[in-house]
């Protein structure tokens, strides 16, 4: 294992690598907040149908 070579790569990924702007974190975050809520909607309505069939 060449510790060198994985530190190189790690560090020309982090060069590469920035913050993201306050627009691209809000739009990020709206659609996985979307997708959070989605879900939750989701498995409500399936839970609130399981609770009606009888077993």
């Amino acid at each position: 294992m060449d510790v060198k070579f994985e530190l190189s790569s790690y560090v020309r990924v982090l060069k590469l690598a920035s913050t993201p702007s306050f627009d691209e974190f809000s739009k990020i975050s709206t659609i996985a907040g979307a997708g959070i809520a989605l879900i939750g909607v989701l498995g409500f309505i399936i839970a609130a149908i399981m609770s009606f069939i009888p077993t």
